[in-house]
This record gives C-alpha cells, structure tokens and sequence, in this order.
C-alpha cells in the first residue's frame, strides 16, 4: 500500500494481494507499473531446494524495490538486476515460507482484471495529476490524453509511476481520457468524470484493454 506507481490502496485499485515490487532493471522508472508477470520457481538452481515444483503465480507490478547500496553491488535489486520482491501471499505459492530468496523464471504476460480502467484524480487548479490504473491487456500505459468541456485533446506526460499529469487548469469541467496501452492499444474514454468532480476521487470506467 503507497508505493512507487501511485496505486495506494491496492485492493480499490483492482490489484489484491498477488502482486511484487520490481529492481529498478524491470521497474523501467516506472514505465512497468501495473504489468503482469507469470513467475515459477526454478528448481534447477542453487536454492530451487526451497521451490514449490510444479507452481506458478502471475503478479502485478506495484511497486519498485530499491538498490541497498550499503551491500555490493546494490544488493538483490541492485542495477542491471531482475529481481521480484513478491507478497507474501503471491510467494507462498511457489517458495516455501521463511526461504528468504528462490531462483525464478519469469515471463510478462497478458493482464487479466475484473471491471474498467480507473482513474484516480488530484493535482491542483492549476495542472491535473491522474493515476491510471486497473488496465489489462498488456497492463501498462504507453501514452494518456485528457479533454475538458471546453477543452480540445491536452497530451499528457508521465510525471511518476503511474501518475500522467496534465499543465491545464481543469477544475469545473467534465473529463475524458483517451489512453494508448504500452501493447499498443488505443482506447477513448469518454465522459468519465462528471463537472462536479474533486480531488481524491476514483471513477470507474466499464472498459478495458485486450493487448
């Protein structure tokens, strides 16, 4: 909960529990945020003696696990590392419990959620930060639009994590959101957010990604 891609509460973002802070090698500054990645334990490498055989779990990216430069090299999420810094109810599905660190194999894949994208509002009057969240498909945001009632399409830029902020002064308006998914998908959503809308509020949409 409060991590680096913005989610907060990761229950009311669409996430649960089966999800994994990523070395800053996968984290991509946080380009990877609400990725899917299907992990097994490898028991044909040193430590896969604590592997459970034969399991495997997919888990969402939520959070970025830091380098520990007070151990060589940055310690396991050190740079130019992979490395996933599961749950413990994700672990528990594939590593017996209190092993610490097991070898994996680990695959990106397709993003399974229930619902629509969501969109978490803040900022301040004078510029729009909206936390994009819940996609499936390829799980990630490539590149993020919003529109006004009175506005055109406003490019928007990733400011952290998943957080995509907008330089306009939005307040009073109704909002769309057009978003392109990191697969390459591109949706409008459309009158998303009613004009009475304030900050801190999540609107739920009732569509989603495929790729």
């Amino acid at each position: 909960m409060g991590d680096a891609c913005g989610y907060d509460n990761l229950y009311n973002a669409g996430y649960g529990v089966n999800n994994a802070a990523l070395s800053s090698t996968l984290f991509n500054d946080g380009a990877s945020c609400g990725q899917c990645y299907l992990i097994t334990c490898d028991t044909s490498r040193p430590g896969g003696q604590s592997c459970k055989p034969g399991y495997s779990i997919t888990v969402s990216t939520t959070n970025l696990c830091p380098a520990n430069y007070a151990l060589h090299n940055g310690g396991w999420c050190g740079p130019g590392r992979p490395h996933f810094d599961m749950s413990q109810p994700a672990w528990e599905n594939i590593g017996i419990y209190g092993a610490g660190i097991i070898p994996v194999l680990y695959q990106q894949v397709k993003c399974s959620r229930t619902g629509g994208v969501r969109f978490s509002i803040a900022g301040s009057q004078y510029f729009l930060l909206v936390n994009i969240q819940n996609l499936a498909g390829s799980g990630s945001v490539g590149a993020a639009w919003v529109k006004g009632d009175n506005t055109g399409w406003i490019q928007m830029s990733r400011n952290w994590g998943a957080n995509w902020q907008a330089l306009a002064g939005l307040v009073g308006q109704g909002l769309s959101f057009a978003v392109t998914s990191t697969g390459g998908q591109y949706i409008q959503l459309l009158n998303v957010v009613p004009g009475w809308w304030q900050f801190g509020q999540t609107y739920t949409t009732t569509q989603n990604f495929y790729y």
